[in-house]
């Protein structure tokens, strides 16, 4: 793997996937990002919006887990991590159930107009909230978008798949987590 997608698969790990920074993925950083994304939107425990986050993200570590924990311990060290999305890239037109589930869970997050595209202001009101400078969120979208006002599911989908297996830093799919260099 180059050094350039082991960058960008350690920025996902690290930033959205390791919430609480111990180093692996396990369930505790999924209850986090539960806890997290609910606050940003405002979804108070007990509403419907806040099952469903919870129902969706603890599926998804199920799988990241049924998938990636190799060893069993119960997390997904970064070596497990880097592992899984290598073999992605070997077949990146046959994602995996979780897989799926989050793109189209970041899609759904990020189009908080529930539109079917995700315009600036959404990206940059998600990506920002990971610590990142509005300024860079606004600049990775306007490279993810290609100049674009908005990018639409089927154009994030294309998106998501470039981010994981592309090696190339200009392809548009780098910037889909907002951050414009590694």
């Amino acid at each position: 793997m180059a050094d350039f997608r082991k960058k960008k698969l350690l920025y996902v790990f690290n930033v959205f996937f390791d919430v609480n920074q111990s180093g692996t993925i396990d369930r505790k950083d999924f209850e986090l990002a539960i806890e997290k994304i609910c606050k940003l939107r405002g979804w108070a425990s007990g509403t419907e919006q806040y099952k469903k986050t919870f129902e969706c993200l603890i599926q998804i570590w199920d799988g990241l887990r049924n998938r990636a924990d190799a060893n069993k311990d119960g997390q997904v060290s970064v070596d497990e991590w880097c592992l899984m999305w290598d073999d992605f890239s070997k077949t990146p037109d046959k994602p995996l159930e979780w897989q799926t589930q989050y793109l189209k869970f970041m899609f759904d997050l990020e189009d908080a107009s529930g539109d079917g595209a995700i315009d600036v202001d959404e990206f940059v009101s998600v990506c920002s909230c990971y610590g990142l400078e509005s300024s860079e969120c606004r600049n990775a979208f306007q490279k993810m978008s290609s100049g674009k006002a908005s990018v639409s599911y089927e154009q994030f989908q294309s998106l998501w798949k470039q981010y994981f297996v592309s090696e190339n830093p200009s392809d548009p799919g780098n910037y889909i987590f907002g951050k414009t260099h590694f």
